[in-house]
């Protein structure tokens, strides 16, 4: 359990960056957000590259997260984590490869715990299933998680998150599907080390007819209201 949860915005809908990532990072990079990321898909590299530095540049922490599951695709992700400067490598089916790489790097890895598979990824497996998969990578060099909680093919409110954040003691970041405030509000409650919100964003569950940064912003003071910034 975290006492400073991260909220982590992606600048992405539908698993790919948008085109316009740079524009509404400039358009909210005042707003008290610490965490910024996107996916490995949808820019070209030297847009990734310069999104970045703009994003270190406001003193944030930059994240990638690919959703791509295989060795090769994970590695591949790794490499661009490293020469684009993020700060966190979300995301990949855990390969030791891939922390290996990483060891001698400022990137830490957060990799999918469970059964990831389709697109959008689903999580399966039982609750201990999905914890020993966790604990197992974590052992093995992974600096902390990503729990596709709301991806879950049962309700991940029932037992899930409860049990993973009771047994997982690294960081843990709720991915996907935050999508409404019920969610939002249980999230916050559950207190991980982050969780992340994008296409909800552009697909305005968080405010009809309302701009990304207005989003934000409450979305913000819902954080706020928690105590968590």
């Amino acid at each position: 359990m975290n006492s400073n949860v991260k909220l982590i915005v992606m600048l992405t809908n539908n698993d790919k960056t948008v085109e316009n990532a740079n524009e509404i990072f400039e358009s909210c990079k005042d707003l008290e957000v610490k965490c910024w990321g996107f996916k490995d898909v949808g820019l070209p590299l030297a847009e990734m590259k310069k999104l970045v530095k703009s994003m270190k540049e406001a003193h944030k922490k930059t994240v990638l997260e690919v959703v791509s599951l295989t060795e090769k695709e994970g590695m591949e992700g790794a490499k661009l984590a490293v020469e684009c400067g993020f700060d966190y490598l979300m995301g990949t089916e855990f390969y030791e490869s891939i922390p290996n790489y990483l060891i001698d790097k400022d990137t830490k890895y957060f990799p999918f715990c469970g059964k990831v598979y389709g697109h959008p990824s689903i999580l399966d497996g039982s609750v201990e299933e999905i914890i020993n998969h966790a604990k197992d990578i974590l052992k093995k060099g992974a600096d902390g998680v990503d729990l596709l909680a709301y991806r879950y093919i049962e309700d991940a409110d029932k037992r899930l998150i409860k049990d993973f954040l009771k047994q997982i003691e690294k960081p843990v970041v709720l991915a996907g599907s935050i999508n409404s405030w019920d969610r939002l509000e249980k999230v916050l409650d559950y207190k991980p080390w982050g969780f992340t919100i994008g296409t909800a964003f552009f697909n305005n569950k968080f405010g009809a007819n309302m701009t990304f940064r207005e989003q934000l912003t409450i979305v913000l003071e819902k954080v706020k209201q928690f105590n968590l910034i």
